[in-house]
């Protein structure tokens, strides 16, 4: 019995791998079209991609076409073809104004830049373009029932964008560039004025500023002593119990220090 049962399977495999095989080779779109569906809602959507990538250009203006480019969108999208996936589901939306798939189209395409986001520490060309297709989905559909993941999408991409900017900035007190940190700082802080970072960033400023003045001739110190007094009063203006508040006092306490000598 188990043989028989093997048999019927090993026939109906050559026999759909045969189907499929002629029908690539065939002149036939409707037959083509006929077994994309197949293939698509049996979910062998690489063998479905073949068959629309050769049909597609056939079937453009057609009854068919709206049906057709929705599968070919999804069927790029759950294989993890990210860009391709992108291209095809803003093609649909643009191409077919009133779909009853438009919204979902124009979500999913969104999304799709979403997944190609690399790690905050890489460049975020393709995260800007993700928070740009998102705020116009929102814009667009304000009421949608995607609404709640769009939104949270572009809070996390968003806070990705932060991060880059911060440790971009970071990385100049890093090196001890002190000056082009202050500025870095204060750019950054303009750039995200809700930013989670700022704290931080205050901080920082605060010891690049700090660092600079104490290691300055005497020519500049005073004014660069002022200035890491001023950093430190919005640090801690900003928020009193600071996590840095600690080292920030200490710093406080050079800074006060060093200063007596130009009272004199």
């Amino acid at each position: 019995m188990k043989k028989i049962v093997s048999l019927i399977v090993l026939v109906v495999f050559f026999s759909s791998c045969s189907e499929y095989q002629k029908a690539l080779k065939s002149d036939d779109i409707a037959v083509k079209y006929g077994l994309s569906v197949k293939m698509y809602d049996k979910g062998k959507y690489d063998k479905a991609i073949r068959l629309f990538e050769q049909i597609s250009p056939s079937y453009k203006g057609k009854p068919q076409a709206e049906k057709l480019f929705y599968m070919y969108s999804q069927a790029y999208y759950k294989t993890k073809q990210y860009y391709l996936a992108g291209y095809q589901f803003e093609s649909f939306a643009s191409s077919y104004p009133k779909s009853e798939k438009q919204e979902e189209a124009l979500f999913l395409g969104a999304r799709c830049f979403t997944k190609l986001s690399p790690v905050y520490s890489l460049d975020q060309t393709d995260t800007d373009k993700a928070v740009d297709k998102l705020q116009n989905f929102i814009d667009t559909y304000p009421s949608s029932t995607y609404l709640t993941e769009a939104n949270a999408m572009v809070k996390e991409l968003r806070n990705k964008i932060e991060k880059k900017a911060f440790e971009n900035a970071k990385q100049y007190n890093t090196i001890s560039d002190f000056q082009a940190s202050q500025i870095a700082f204060d750019n950054f802080i303009s750039d995200f004025p809700g930013t989670s970072f700022k704290e931080e960033a205050l901080f920082y400023k605060l010891d690049s500023a700090y660092k600079l003045a104490i290691n300055s001739v005497p020519a500049k110190m005073e004014e660069r002593l002022k200035t890491a007094k001023s950093a430190y009063n919005s640090l801690t203006k900003y928020k009193a119990d600071s996590k840095f508040k600690t080292k920030a006092d200490e710093m406080l306490a050079t800074i006060d220090k060093d200063l007596q000598q130009f009272s004199k």
